[in-house]
């Protein structure tokens, strides 16, 4: 069995424009770096908000195993069936029982197994079941099977995130955050060996406001009016960290932030 696993980690994928991204760099970026596995959250995948049948099954095909979510999973309802019977999309395990669909997947990749967990942050979001003491417990569930587990954190204070990378440093081989669309630059090995970012950034439209036109945002934080919210058009970025774990300890050996511009 390999000693190293390299992950890439996609951040949001807004919309079409996101989806275009992905088409056009993934499988130059699959080949050059020799990508092993990868996730993307794909929340803001179906124009801009919530994710389809149709749509997720446009990421597979690009080479992606898993999908995690996160605060905007439902806002496609036409679709909560299918999100609920796919293992490979995540909703935020830390959703109150009886919520369809799962939280977390071991996933066999040719023999090795691969724990992803999705949580969803308290601070500034609806209330939910506690990210720390719920991520812990299925930590150590999965850890009974791999060593191996990645963790989506979509959150919206730094400070819980950088908190929940602290409280897993050493249990996971990762804490990936992501929610804000904006890409941090504080990348690191945390000191037990986990790999950490506050937020892996958005894969969408470049001029405008975390994936929406600008005009629309700035009219909403003019005059607090409901306003429908249109994607962005225009270049667009694609934003992710890349990951080699040990697959022996589960812990990181390396995390590199990617920021590359598209069309």
């Amino acid at each position: 069995m390999q000693d190293n696993l390299r992950v890439l980690f996609i951040g949001d994928i807004v919309g079409k424009p996101g989806r275009s991204a992905v088409k056009t760099i993934l499988s130059g970026l699959i080949e050059k770096l020799k990508i092993d596995f990868i996730i993307a959250n794909g929340e803001n995948a179906a124009g801009g908000f919530g994710i389809t049948e149709k749509v997720a099954k446009e990421l597979f095909q690009q080479r992606i195993n898993v999908i995690t979510t996160g605060n905007h999973i439902w806002d496609k309802k036409d679709d909560i069936s299918y999100i609920a019977k796919d293992p490979c999309i995540l909703r935020p395990f830390n959703y109150p029982p009886g919520v369809p669909g799962q939280g977390s997947i071991i996933y066999n990749l040719n023999g090795l197994n691969i724990g992803i967990i999705n949580l969803i942050g308290r601070v500034f979001m609806a209330p939910v079941d506690c990210p720390f003491r719920m991520g812990l417990a299925e930590v150590e569930r999965i850890s009974e099977t791999t060593r191996i587990i990645i963790i989506d954190f979509h959150a919206e204070a730094t400070s819980e995130k950088i908190a929940l990378g602290y409280y897993l440093d050493g249990k996971v081989s990762a804490v990936i955050g992501t929610h804000t669309h904006v890409q941090t630059a504080d990348e690191r090995i945390l000191p037990k060996g986990t790999a950490y970012i506050t937020d892996v950034g958005m894969t969408g439209p470049l001029d405008s406001i975390i994936g929406i036109e600008v005009p629309q945002i700035i009219e909403r934080f003019l005059y607090q009016m409901p306003k429908k919210f249109d994607v962005a058009k225009g270049k667009s970025i694609f934003s992710a960290v890349l990951l080699d774990i040990n697959t022996k300890t589960g812990l990181a050996r390396s995390i590199q932030r990617l920021y590359l511009s598209c069309g």
